[in-house]
Order: structure tokens, then sequence, then C-alpha cells
């Protein structure tokens, strides 16, 4: 699969589930800027998508955000196995604070297999962090500070997720994984 089909359906995705799904309210604005960079790893070692991530966080850290507000690092080939990817971000965590961006930049998960602690793999509020491949998803804390101020009630976000997700059921959520697959 090249890269460029890997992006397309990050891109789909973010479009119909992240945006469409009102998932994350604070996606709309960098999706419709084409403020988010999409970067594509084709790594199967740990240990090299850990150097990538580190060259994403500082990449990031020094851009303009008008121009770069967030990057989407995905590895469809690497840590496949969600049990894997959640013991990796650890190691994620780890480097961005040896880089000295913690506080500066923060680190999201989507995993085609991700599952929330003490929910069963096909809970339907699972898919709120599903995303076509193994993701690392980059963000400003500074734009999460503006965002989280700007939106009235922002601890109702995953709540409201699971009430989209639940009313949009099994069946429509795999409907709509039909837009990027």
């Amino acid at each position: 699969m090249t890269a460029a089909v890997v992006v397309a359906r990050m891109r789909a995705w973010v479009e119909h589930a992240v945006v469409g799904l009102n998932l994350c309210p604070f996606a709309k604005a960098p999706m419709g800027k084409g403020q988010i960079r999409y970067v594509v790893t084709d790594t199967i070692d740990p240990r090299v998508l850990l150097d990538e991530l580190c060259v994403q966080m500082t990449a990031l850290g020094a851009a303009d955000p008008a121009q770069v507000e967030t990057t989407l690092l995905i590895h469809p080939n690497a840590l496949i196995d969600f049990l894997d990817f959640n013991d990796f971000l650890e190691a994620a965590d780890a480097a961005l604070e040896e880089l000295g961006l913690d506080g500066v930049l923060q680190i999201a998960s989507f995993h085609p297999h991700y599952q929330f602690d003490g929910t069963e793999p096909d809970d339907i509020g699972n898919a709120s962090n599903r995303a076509p491949y193994p993701t690392l998803h980059l963000l400003r804390e500074a734009s999460v500070d503006r965002a989280v101020q700007s939106f009235p009630e922002a601890e109702a976000i995953f709540d409201n997720n699971l009430r989209t997700l639940d009313a949009l059921g099994p069946q429509g959520w795999a409907a709509l994984q039909a837009k990027w697959a």
C-alpha cells in the first residue's frame, strides 16, 4: 500500500468520523485550513518508529502553527497488535519528556483495534479512538488549551461521543468505515 493511499484513507477518516461525527469538535478548523500534517512511515520496527516520532515532535514544535497545527504519524506496519501499541505509548511519552516538549506537545493515540480499559473489544465506544491504521497524533498543548476554553463543556466530549456512537451502532459504524476502506 502506498503512502498516498494511506494518507487518503486517513483524510477520509478525519473528514467522516472525527469531524463528520464531531468526535473532536476541535478538528474541523485545522482540517478546513489544511493544517494537519500526515506523515506515513513504513517501518515495522518500534525503535525506528520512536526515532521518527522524535523527528516529528521536534518538527511540529518548531513549525509555525498557522502552517502546521497538528501531525498524524501513521505507521501501518508497526505495532499492529493493540497491546504492543499501548505499551509503546510509555516510550513515546518518555521521548516527549526527553525532548523537553512535555507541556508543549501531547500525544493522542488511535488504532484499528483500540480498546478502552474495562470494555469489551466490540464495545462501540472504542470506535472513538479507532482509525484505519495505528496512529500517533501530535497536538500542541497551547492549541488544546485554547480549544478547551472555547468549548463550554469540554469534559462532556467523551460522553457525547459515546452517545453518538451508541446511536450510530455497529452497523452504522461499519457503513461509515466504507468511506475510508
